[in-house]
């Protein structure tokens, strides 16, 4: 019977004296993941806070042929503002998925957001055309700074397929 408890007791001892594991990564994630719904719902409003973004913050210009490799967060509000002066935007993968992201050379989780969603981007009409619209699929990650802020995004799809349907002449 002592050896019993005695096995009991070294094996109570040793699984209290094992390192919590580490929850940073998963935090992170949750609280980063309410930041990415913030952005993303004050995108389809066309009311976007930008104090969500780092002042340091990078936007990945991932269009075919662009000029400049990313963009910074003054260039990223002007282009907004144009797109939404040009367009209306409408999440259809509601809510979206989020994702957890990971660092690139470790491949452990680092509370990075990602997600893939549908968007209806519809030209408005004018006095000569009809409205038209186009779904667009999207792959769209975050990584953020110490601070939750948005530091880096990129997001992927087909805009030249789209920007050349919605203006096409059919």
């Amino acid at each position: 019977m002592k050896s019993i408890y005695s096995i009991l007791f070294a094996s109570i001892f040793f699984i209290g004296c094992q390192p919590k594991p580490d929850n940073s990564a998963n935090e992170a994630f949750e609280k980063n993941s309410k930041t990415v719904m913030t952005n993303i719902e004050g995108w389809q409003n066309e009311n976007l806070d930008y104090s969500m973004f780092a002042k340091d913050f990078v936007m990945l210009n991932t269009g075919f042929g662009v000029a400049k490799d990313s963009l910074n967060l003054d260039e990223m509000m002007t282009n907004n503002k144009q797109s939404w002066a040009t367009f209306n935007f409408k999440l259809l993968t509601s809510p979206p998925v989020l994702l957890p992201g990971v660092n690139t050379q470790t491949k452990l989780a680092d509370g990075s957001v990602r997600h893939y969603s549908s968007w209806e981007v519809t030209l408005p009409a004018t006095d000569s055309t009809a409205a038209k619209s186009g779904v667009i699929k999207l792959y769209e990650s975050f990584d953020f700074d110490a601070e939750g802020k948005i530091r880096y995004q990129q997001v992927y799809g087909d805009f030249g397929g789209l920007m050349n349907y919605l203006f096409s002449k059919e």
